[in-house]
């Protein structure tokens, strides 16, 4: 069969890459054409976009691209009535998918989702259009389902793909000291910085996360660098030459780490399934998240306190994202017994709601038997 994929950002070609590799191995004579990144290239697919060309993030930077953004959509419309893929998979991204889901649904080519938007969080309308397009929705946070059988709309909870990738890296698990001597490291405890994979808010929060290096000698900081994003752009925000940047070692480099600060998005509920004490950081601009506030309709930023439903990780959003408030935190994860007590049981909690291992598997299992039917 032919499948046409589309992924709009990092973890979008993560959870894309681990599905075509399940897909592949029940559909053998699967053919893809894809948007997605380095790691949907390395499974062997046709990319017609990179994911580095897609992300644009908040609604000033939206509107600064239309031009680019419509040329993309109308690059997509004509791409996929020449492949004529027999289905549609959509990764999240759904402020360009859904439209997609519509042109698609037209000429009769069945759409699949994989990894619902964020409905529940706002734009809650965007369900009757979810139900109108997309044929099955395969979700992948617990809360989810009963969230989308409140609009009378049966999908797939099929668990968390996140925790075959984490279980899958820590089974090539190498020692802190070999890490250390490859990495050109020091012998002193990590605290990993990450600060995201757009461009916009690595300059709004990384400078902030680097204020406190100073009050933490004991300790070495090491900013998780997105492949996506050129290291020349952290050394020009980077001042000193004493913070190291490892890119493309994300996992591994949480593997060995004391502590995180951590951008919100998938990277908080990663950074937790390696149960490492972390503190959310999210700052955009004014403009955009004004215009957020009134729309949003939950009570958390980040997926970890989302799914637990309460504050597991603490949280540091717009003015409250500082140089005192961060070290203040800090040293309550780094110092706080009780506090890390307390963290280590709700991360084993999440792990249990989150559905056990085999997302992929589940997901492109379910997939090749709905395209039979």
């Amino acid at each position: 069969m032919k499948y046409y994929i589309i992924s709009g950002e990092a973890s979008g070609d993560l959870h894309g890459s681990n599905l075509i590799k399940e897909l592949k191995k029940i559909d053998t004579s699967a053919d893809f054409r894809c948007w997605g990144g380095d790691l949907m290239i390395q499974q062997g697919v046709k990319l017609v976009k990179h994911i580095r060309e897609l992300a644009f993030m908040g609604f000033v930077e939206v509107l600064m691209n239309i031009r680019t953004i419509k040329k993309n959509f109308k690059f997509c419309y004509k791409d996929i009535n020449e492949y004529q893929p027999d289905v549609l998979i959509l990764i999240d991204y759904p402020g360009f998918n859904l439209r997609v889901a519509e042109y698609a649904k037209a000429k009769g080519i069945k759409v699949f989702y994989y990894i619902s938007p964020q409905v529940w969080a706002w734009k809650q309308s965007r369900v009757h259009k979810i139900k109108k397009f997309v044929d099955r929705m395969f979700v992948i946070l617990p809360f989810e389902k009963d969230f989308y059988t409140k609009f009378d709309y049966d999908v797939d909870f099929v668990g968390h793909p996140l925790l075959d990738a984490i279980e899958d890296n820590l089974q090539t698990k190498i020692s802190y000291s070999d890490f250390i001597v490859d990495n050109k490291l020091e012998n002193k405890p990590i605290i990993t910085l990450l600060p995201g994979s757009r461009k916009q808010e690595i300059k709004r929060k990384l400078p902030i996360m680097l204020s406190i290096v100073s009050h933490y000698k004991d300790y070495q900081f090491i900013v998780a660098g997105a492949p996506s994003i050129d290291i020349e752009y952290y050394r020009s925000i980077i001042t000193g030459d004493n913070i190291k940047i490892i890119t493309g070692k994300t996992y591994e480099l949480l593997q060995q780490s004391t502590a995180a600060l951590v951008t919100s998005g998938t990277a908080t509920l990663e950074t937790a399934l390696f149960e490492i004490p972390e503190i959310v950081c999210y700052r955009s601009g004014s403009l955009s998240f004004h215009i957020a506030k009134k729309l949003v309709k939950v009570k958390y930023i980040s997926l970890v306190n989302l799914i637990m439903d309460k504050l597991v990780v603490t949280e540091l959003i717009q003015k409250d994202l500082n140089t005192n408030k961060l070290k203040q935190e800090l040293d309550k994860i780094l110092n706080n017994k009780k506090h890390l007590e307390a963290l280590n049981a709700d991360y084993k909690e999440l792990k249990n709601k989150l559905g056990g291992s085999g997302a992929s598997q589940r997901t492109a299992e379910l997939m090749i038997k709905y395209l039979q039917n």
